[in-house]
């Protein structure tokens, strides 16, 4: 039999509100999910909240299990952790991750969720998309044993690259924002911290700049910031908004590269070798490292999202991932 439950939508740029839908039973080869807890994406997500993706993205970018289009109304989302409460014997009572929408429970195919692992809280399984979103851009960026590296924007995705660096033998990683605050996630992340102002002598000094602040700016720091030959990798996502650069000085001359890492493909150099449900793994096997617990800066209940989301779209509630939690129903 069918059931209730409520999601979170996007009923126009700047709006949301919690509505009901019905779930139906599930069949053979589904799962019915009933969430824990899900992540607010600061970028794409609050991009979409502001109705900032531009018409001819509106096909790449719909998430998974998506309802609604561009602009709104739309049901968008996709950090979350439920148990699972119907389907296969071997998966019922498991704690999983599923790119779903907020809502408050699901049925979705087989296929659609992965196992957390024991070991890994499911508050922090909600950064599994992002880690595999930072899984990817290592494999595109191929870092080296020795390598100077720096992360450009001190976010979620950004946060999680410097730590899957910072396991590689010898490589010096700086995380690198504009906000001074962001400096107190770089030491349990296991990386050194630095403002722009800060790095007037390290230009043309990294062999890679890692970029996902989303802003000009930031992008210019990051050509700035290689040596020669080198390559920025750039896991932003800009939206509608306009990229201005100033490529007159030594971008020619040092024969520099900008290479843009999206999620949506497994990276060329693990295609053949990794469906994107065993990159997905790779990524909750990664959390089992505590250090993520730091990008956990705040939690709200489920009910407060259509207050909360317009203040972490305009960034008056500071946050790196603030997670939502769901009461049980029963």
């Amino acid at each position: 039999m069918s059931s209730e439950a409520r999601a979170f939508w996007v009923v126009e740029p700047g709006r949301g509100e919690i509505r009901p839908v019905t779930v139906p039973a599930p069949r053979s080869g589904e799962v019915l999910v009933r969430a824990l807890h899900s992540g607010v994406s600061r970028g794409t997500e609050t991009l979409v909240f502001r109705g900032q993706v531009p018409e001819d993205q509106y096909a790449v970018m719909r998430a998974p299990h998506q309802e609604g289009d561009f602009p709104g109304p739309v049901k968008y989302g996709y950090l979350g952790v439920g148990v699972v409460e119907e389907g296969p014997t071997g998966l019922v009572g498991r704690t999983v991750f599923c790119l779903h929408p907020h809502q408050t429970a699901y049925v979705v195919p087989v296929g659609s969720v992965v196992v957390v692992p024991d070991d890994v809280p499911a508050r922090r399984a909600v950064l599994a998309g992002t880690v595999e979103t930072a899984v990817n851009a290592l494999w595109d960026a191929a870092p080296r044993l020795g390598d100077r590296v720096a992360v450009v924007g001190a976010g979620m995705v950004g946060c999680c690259v410097a730590r899957l660096l910072a396991g590689i033998p010898g490589c010096r990683v700086t995380l690198v924002d504009v906000d001074p605050s962001r400096e107190a996630f770089a030491g349990p992340l296991g990386v050194g911290f630095a403002r722009p102002t800060d790095l007037a002598d390290a230009r043309g000094d990294h062999d890679l700049v890692v970029h996902t602040s989303a802003t000009g700016a930031g992008l210019q720091l990051s050509l700035d910031l290689l040596a020669p030959e080198a390559t920025v990798l750039d896991l932003s996502w800009y939206g509608d908004a306009r990229v201005e650069l100033s490529l007159g000085g030594s971008f020619h001359s040092s024969r520099l590269r900008i290479r843009a890492s999206q999620v949506g493909s497994v990276a060329a150099a693990r295609r053949s070798r990794y469906t994107y449900a065993e990159r997905l793994a790779l990524a909750l096997d990664l959390l089992r490292d505590s250090a993520f617990d730091a990008l956990l800066t705040g939690d709200s209940p489920f009910e407060e999202l259509p207050t909360l989301m317009p203040r972490l779209a305009d960034g008056s509630l500071p946050a790196v991932c603030h997670t939502i939690s769901y009461r049980p129903t029963h």
